[in-house]
């Protein structure tokens, strides 16, 4: 996850892949978006979709499993050398979510983030906003997801 200083805009994660089984769509739909092209395949290849279709809330909740998986790989990595691990802040909130393309049963989905903008907070100085636009990317190259996140990022040295 490392320190504010430690980010420079442009920096890349690739933060793994996740394949939407019809078994897992129907599950995740079930609970949480209950809406038919999500629940039966005969409804979904009849609606706009053309197939079972994961909700936008499912590729995005594998978004977040997966972003965090990836901070505390980064973080035992970090514990391993004898480093103190940063250990980010909450996030004042995200914009510009867009579900590009379905995501159909089968497909799978590489996650990715890249860092944006990067500024010290005027309000707590021991902290700094990373913005990072956040992506999904189906096995046919295809963008399917995509959103910008904030998030606080500790600083190392607040008085610079």
């Amino acid at each position: 996850m490392g320190y504010f200083e430690d980010k420079k805009i442009g920096e890349h994660r690739d933060l793994g892949s996740f394949t939407f089984t019809a078994e897992l769509i129907k599950t995740f739909a079930s609970q949480f978006d209950p809406q038919p092209f999500h629940l039966d395949e005969e409804e979904g290849r009849k609606s706009l979709f053309g197939g079972l279709a994961a909700s936008g809330w499912h590729v995005a909740s594998v978004w977040m499993k997966l972003a965090v998986a990836d901070g505390q790989r980064e973080a035992a990595v970090a514990a391993a050398r004898g480093e103190k691990p940063a250990m980010w802040g909450p996030s004042p909130g995200f914009r510009d979510l867009r579900w590009l393309k379905p995501v159909l049963a089968g497909d799978t989905v590489c996650y990715a983030s890249e860092v944006e903008s990067l500024r010290a907070s005027r309000s707590r100085p021991e902290w700094g906003v990373m913005q990072m636009r956040n992506t999904g990317t189906n096995q046919r190259g295809e963008l399917v997801f995509s959103f910008l996140a904030s998030v606080f990022v500790p600083r190392r040295d607040p008085q610079n």
